[in-house]
């Protein structure tokens, strides 16, 4: 069993973009959203947004582990998007998470859906 205080490295993440459709782009989260996540998620949200889309969506359904300092990374990829006039929407996320975004608020910002179906027939309405 792996101690709460282990530091997770960069290599835990892995973090990809796709685009569905356009104006929509879906980060594909896989691993761990840690602090040494920074540099890949930025990168992500950069090549997500260069296509100037509406929406860009969090698929977490891979997400093993995210402690706060991913929360604050969520929350600055949060500002960035709403700079830009995008909307973030997510899904995947388990109960023990989608808590947390409750509890944060965050869930008022970022809309969780079920499914990533879902979340592309939201941003169509």
């Amino acid at each position: 069993m792996e101690e709460e205080n282990t530091v997770r490295s960069e290599a835990d993440t892995a973090i990809g973009v796709r685009h569905p459709r356009d104006g929509v782009s879906v980060i594909d989260f896989e691993g761990d959203l840690t602090g040494a996540s920074e540099t890949r998620l930025a990168e992500a949200f950069s090549r997500a947004s260069a296509a100037g889309g509406e929406a860009v969506v969090f698929n977490f359904t891979q997400l093993e582990y995210m402690n706060s300092s991913g929360i604050g990374l969520l929350v600055t990829t949060l500002i960035r998007a709403q700079r830009q006039g995008q909307r973030l929407l997510a899904y995947g996320l388990n109960e023990h998470y989608r808590q947390i975004f409750s509890l944060t608020r965050l869930d008022e910002a970022i809309f969780l859906h079920a499914d990533e179906a879902d979340a592309l027939s939201a941003i169509s309405d």
